[in-house]
């Protein structure tokens, strides 16, 4: 064969190569450094993301993110009475954990549970109606933003850190029952120095429960920055090391921008538990709500953290989506979101018999006082 031929095959060879990593089926994405404390093994370095994984990603992360925009509005209106907490930022966490998720695992949160409500199997119009007060909500439109329950999720919990011991007895149960699975229990920075969370983690590890602790740090205590709830110049603790806070119980710092570097952080806790090791704490350092808004100074600053937008570049680099794709996906995931509005905007109240449903086993009182 003659060098220009030869050059000719290689050249095609590449293109070829060149073309079936631009159009794969998978591809290989690094993650982001993990921190570790007291832990040997880590998260790997990398992972392999298939073209249906990562369209169901951001499916998933566009619909909390439409959701919680039109949950924003309705606020803004009155239409939602009581607190609305939004999960606009902090898609990357929500979308990655239960990507990791087995069918024999659970959930437990706080009062931010919009996204983790959905993912976790209520339909949009059970979320956005019972945000309305509707009967279509998911609790019948009795529970409100901050209480919505599903198979295997525990619901959100108005308390600040109120869960979490929750969270450790049905880690207990599935424990006892022998059912191998584990049980996620979210909580915020803001309820990260609760004494009621270290008495669990005491337990926990007392009793080697399966159960994964995850902070979700987005650097508000509810409305409050982190430097004036925890006092780290007394503790020589910085504001992003709650995961080292479980003395005897390991942990692992997380970026919580990043969707895949997630979802391996939170396989590698499943595994770090049923392997009979123990609690873990994933401290997942993700976003606030507030950092997303419309001046113009803090836009640029907003994109660069985005979990969407840098979820976009990873997945368009490895070439497992194109720009139409996402079109397509943002287009499809507002109209289900706006259909779900529509049919919860024109839903009825609850009646007046619901009212003590649930309350009584045997209805004691069968007439509304007025």
């Amino acid at each position: 064969m003659s060098s220009q031929n030869f050059l000719k095959v290689k050249n095609m060879r590449s293109i070829n190569l060149w073309l079936k990593s631009f159009f794969s089926d998978n591809a290989t994405i690094l993650t982001r450094e993990f921190k570790l404390h007291k832990l040997e093994e880590r998260p790997p370095h990398e992972a392999t993301v298939t073209k249906n994984e990562a369209i169901l990603y951001y499916k998933q992360m566009m619909v909390i993110r439409s959701l919680e925009a039109a949950a924003g509005n309705l606020y803004e209106k009155k239409m939602i009475r009581g607190f609305c907490h939004l999960q606009t930022g902090q898609e990357a966490c929500a979308v990655g954990i239960k990507a990791a998720m087995r069918p024999t695992d659970s959930l437990i949160s706080g009062y931010r549970i919009h996204g983790w409500s959905y993912l976790m199997g209520l339909t949009l119009l059970e979320v956005i109606g019972e945000l309305l007060g509707k009967q279509s909500g998911g609790s019948n439109g009795k529970g409100g933003s901050m209480h919505l329950y599903g198979k295997n999720f525990y619901g959100g919990n108005g308390i600040v850190g109120a869960q979490v011991p929750l969270g450790a007895g049905v880690a207990l149960a599935s424990k006892y029952q022998k059912t191998g699975g584990v049980c996620f229990t979210i909580y915020g920075d803001g309820a990260a120095m609760q004494g009621q969370i270290f008495e669990t983690f005491n337990m926990a590890k007392l009793w080697n429960l399966p159960c994964v602790f995850v902070c979700e740090n987005n650097g508000q205590a509810l409305s409050l920055a982190n430097s004036t709830v925890e006092a780290s110049g007394i503790s020589k603790v910085e504001t992003t090391e709650f995961y080292t806070l479980g003395n005897n119980i390991p942990g692992v710092l997380v970026d919580g921008t990043d969707v895949i570097t997630v979802r391996e952080a939170a396989k590698f806790a499943i595994n770090h538990n049923v392997s009979g090791k123990g609690p873990i704490i994933l401290e997942i350092v993700t976003p606030s709500a507030d950092s997303f808004n419309d001046s113009s100074d803090s836009e640029q600053k907003s994109k660069r953290k985005d979990p969407i937008v840098l979820f976009r570049k990873n997945v368009q680099k490895a070439g497992l989506m194109t720009e139409e794709d996402f079109k397509l996906i943002e287009e499809n995931m507002k109209k289900e979101v706006e259909e779900s509005l529509r049919r919860a905007l024109e839903d009825v109240e609850p009646g007046l018999q619901e009212l003590t449903t649930e309350v009584y086993s045997h209805c004691l009182e069968t007439e509304v006082k007025k």
